[in-house]
């Protein structure tokens, strides 16, 4: 198990257009896995879906989510514009209508 990186956190919400589509949901794991797995950049990864929401605080809506841990915010910054990152975006755009990202640096101890 690799150790969570709290440098420079990336985290990611995706609203599918068809969230109950299992074929859609199926290919989208499977480009997101592959991605991360010949990433030069990710650190640490997180891949879940939203838990049924008992407080009004907690936002369910998402389809996916997605925090990726980085050394720096250069090595994000490479993360962008890597291969792998680039064939999943294009592999998988069509299947969602909103994506929002939050980057935080870590607070230093």
């Amino acid at each position: 198990m690799k150790t969570f990186d709290p440098t420079f956190a990336h985290t990611v919400y995706f609203w599918f257009k068809d969230p109950a589509n299992k074929a859609d949901r199926a290919m989208f794991e499977a480009s997101l896995k592959k991605f991360l797995d010949n990433s030069s950049y990710a650190k640490t990864n997180f891949i879940g879906t939203p838990p049924v929401a008992t407080r009004e605080v907690v936002d369910g809506s998402f389809t996916y989510s997605l925090i990726v841990t980085f050394e720096s915010a250069e090595a994000q910054e490479g993360y962008q514009t890597e291969q792998p990152h680039l064939d999943f975006i294009e592999e998988c755009k069509h299947l969602w209508e909103k994506v929002i990202v939050y980057d935080s640096f870590g607070l230093k101890e």
